[in-house]
């Protein structure tokens, strides 16, 4: 058996906290069932040196909301946001999504923590090829779900069968160690590996050879481009960590040796814990990075929901707890900076962001593609400072 949450599950309540589902057996024993009210999503601090994130995960959310008594307005996927902005509202019954919250706020914080790491990630890579190699550190389940997440912040690829195909991409990757091992063990030669991997694999896969298994890299990846030829698109370094220390060495290292043996078309590759100072290391010497933990466990997005205005005899009262702002909010795009005003004043500059996704249950919006929200994230990330 695996300790995963179905989709049944999500959507009935069950993976609620249990002081919501007792906040909803006192509300109806009071009589207040029917209470009404805005909640506002939102960051009150962002982690240490982060200037900016990435609001994403509003697909699940429009389908957990999906058919409840509730209006969902919320930025638009993709969208980049500063401490404090309002990113998302609910209005409705308090009771109808009350045993969502736990859900909902695991989704939003979840998927723009790691959408939020693998745009800053590519920020610094900028035209450099980044793929996103995290599904290794994370529970089988949710894979799909981060392959989507690194993908919309910028990541040019994922490695998972599954994740790429539900957002409509071809997986990528190499090649692991341990099918070099097995040709040397049994074969006695590793590199017989590289030779039927090339006769096994479609053409349309480059032939990207793993060249740190046995011998040095510099020798890996000149006795595979001999082999090879014309055939070999590049050659990966998973050896951030190794023994012989300064991987930018052995990087300049293994583009002399191919250069100066005429393979200049041979790309270098490199992977293995990686994180934003090693990529801005490298990004002169490489031809692209595969990230993986860093992406998949990056620092907190903390995302809290807050109701912000309760419906009292027809009129909506402007109320929440102390250290928050009280009242329903518009948030404007004006230049390089955002600016929140109640509901319903006029504009200070700018258009606004928070749309209309959902009312009363009802989808009015259709979120967009994957690529097309990925292409909208890389445009902000173009006018922005990490």
């Amino acid at each position: 058996m695996l300790h995963t949450a179905s989709p049944s599950d999500i959507l009935s309540g069950r993976t609620t906290d249990v002081y919501f589902a007792r906040t909803v057996e006192v509300l109806k024993n009071a009589g207040l069932a029917d209470v009404r009210v805005r909640a506002e999503f939102h960051v009150a601090s962002l982690p240490r040196g982060f200037k900016w994130a990435v609001f994403t995960g509003l697909k699940e959310v429009v389908e957990i909301l999906r058919g409840r008594r509730i209006t969902l307005y919320a930025l638009p996927e993709g969208t980049l946001f500063y401490e404090n902005d309002p990113i998302m509202v609910i209005e409705g019954p308090y009771l109808e999504f009350a045993v969502l919250e736990t859900a909902i706020l695991g989704v939003v914080r979840h998927y723009s923590s790691i959408s939020t790491k693998a745009a800053r990630v590519k920020k610094i890579a900028g035209e450099k090829t980044c793929l996103f190699f995290g599904a290794r550190a994370l529970h089988p389940a949710i894979q799909p779900m981060a392959d989507r997440a690194a993908y919309i912040g910028g990541c040019d690829g994922v490695a998972t069968v599954m994740g790429a195909e539900l957002i409509g991409v071809k997986p990528s990757g190499t090649m692991p160690h341990a099918l070099m091992i097995i040709f040397r063990a049994v074969a006695g030669d590793h590199t017989l590996a590289w030779v039927w991997f090339d006769k096994t694999v479609p053409s349309e896969v480059p032939r990207i050879v793993l060249a740190d298994t046995f011998l040095d890299e510099r020798e890996e990846a000149l006795l595979a481009a001999k082999l090879l030829g014309e055939r070999l698109h590049g050659v990966r370094l998973d050896t951030p960590g190794s023994r012989r220390g300064n991987i930018r060495r052995i990087v300049e290292e293994v583009r002399w040796a191919l250069d100066l043996n005429g393979y200049r078309n041979v790309k270098i590759f490199v992977s293995g814990g990686l994180d934003e100072p090693q990529v801005e290391a490298l990004r002169d010497v490489v031809d692209g990075f595969g990230v993986g933990t860093s992406i998949a466990f990056p620092p907190s997005v903390d995302v809290s929901m807050d109701i912000v205005e309760v419906e009292v005899g027809g009129r909506w009262i402007p109320i929440t707890k102390r250290g928050k702002l009280p009242g329903f909010k518009q948030l404007y795009r004006c230049g390089s900076r955002h600016v929140a005003v109640p509901w319903g004043s006029p504009p200070p500059c700018g258009e606004p962001l928070l749309v209309k996704w959902i009312e009363d249950g009802r989808v009015v919006r259709e979120i967009p593609g994957e690529a097309e929200i990925r292409k909208y994230v890389l445009e902000q990330l173009s006018e922005v400072e990490l």
